[in-house]
């Protein structure tokens, strides 16, 4: 079942289309990426998810209704533009927010403390927010997201702004979320973090949306007759061994040992029996394998692509 469909949306500001005739589904309990260049429309699309701002045209549906302001209460934001209160102490404004969203004092005290230890910043409980660093500010906002443990969680940048031990410590929670039955929208320029936590992406370009699908399909249908091979010998002698089927050469790289890893791109179709079975006779063949490109240039691609058909 899908959580959120968004039905050919559209939406235009003064002098600008920020969104033209996009769709996408987002299926319940999964991790859906939504990418693109900045400026490409992600945010307002966002927005209009949040029920935030309406489309000019088309439609978004939550859980198989038109999306109304009642289903705000079921869906935890975390913009790209972070903003709390600066004079405020930080667990009174945790308190403030959670309450906001329906939840009793008891119980977001309770839950607020739990994930104050979690995050090992109990004890800015009774600080002010103009205090805290943006890193910690950002894990406020990020309880303050979650707290009330809403069906649908957007992240926009979640991980703006920190250092690795704690991009992956939000990345673990992000995970453990998903896994407890929340399905999360995701958007990031991080494109190793989609590789690790995305389930599928969209990706919009131009107000466009240009490529849709599972991440390992899309790996797969990009990394299609890309092959890697690791072996020791003389790597022109292997190149005119394969002659035309080679359409390019993608990476070439020698080891400490003296091994070479060769990465080709072959014409469409070419035997894999055949192209080891000729590497084989040319160099001594270690290894070979599939060779699936990063999302990262999967992103680069498309996007150039999309801009010279444009």
């Amino acid at each position: 079942m899908d959580l959120v469909t968004v039905d050919h949306v559209s939406k235009q500001f003064v002098g600008h289309r920020a969104l033209d005739d996009v769709s996408l589904a987002v299926p319940e309990g999964s991790i859906y990426g939504l990418l693109g260049p900045n400026g490409a429309g992600k945010t307002t699309l966002l927005r209009i998810i949040n029920h935030i701002t309406a489309p000019d045209q088309g439609a978004v549906y939550f859980a198989g209704h038109p999306l109304t302001q009642a289903d705000v209460n079921s869906i935890g934001y975390l913009p790209e533009e972070r903003g709390l209160y600066k004079k405020m102490k930080v667990g009174e404004q945790a308190m403030f927010f959670a309450r906001l969203k329906g939840m009793s004092k008891r119980d977001a005290s309770a839950k607020l403390h739990e994930w104050f230890d979690k995050f090992g910043i109990s004890d800015w409980w009774n600080k002010k927010v103009e205090e805290l660093s943006k890193g910690m500010a950002q894990k406020i906002q990020f309880i303050i997201t979650v707290l009330h443990e809403p069906r649908l969680l957007i992240f926009d940048e979640p991980f703006s702004g920190f250092d690795p031990i704690n991009a992956k410590l939000l990345k673990d929670e992000i995970l453990q979320l998903r896994d407890k039955g929340a399905t999360i929208i995701f958007s990031t320029h991080n494109m190793a973090s989609v590789e690790t936590l995305c389930d599928e992406i969209t990706l919009i370009n131009k107000s466009h949306n240009i490529l849709t699908g599972n991440v390992n399909e899309i790996r797969r249908q990009f990394g299609a007759d890309r092959y890697c091979f690791s072996f020791k010998g003389d790597e022109a002698l292997l190149l005119n061994a394969f002659g035309d089927r080679v359409v390019s050469k993608m990476a070439s790289v020698k080891d400490d040992e003296g091994d070479t890893r060769l990465t080709l791109r072959f014409t469409p179709g070419s035997s894999l029996h055949d192209l080891i079975a000729t590497a084989n006779d040319a160099v001594a063949l270690k290894a070979f394998s599939a060779d699936l490109p990063s999302m990262d240039e999967i992103f680069i691609t498309s996007v150039e692509n999309n801009n010279r058909k444009s």
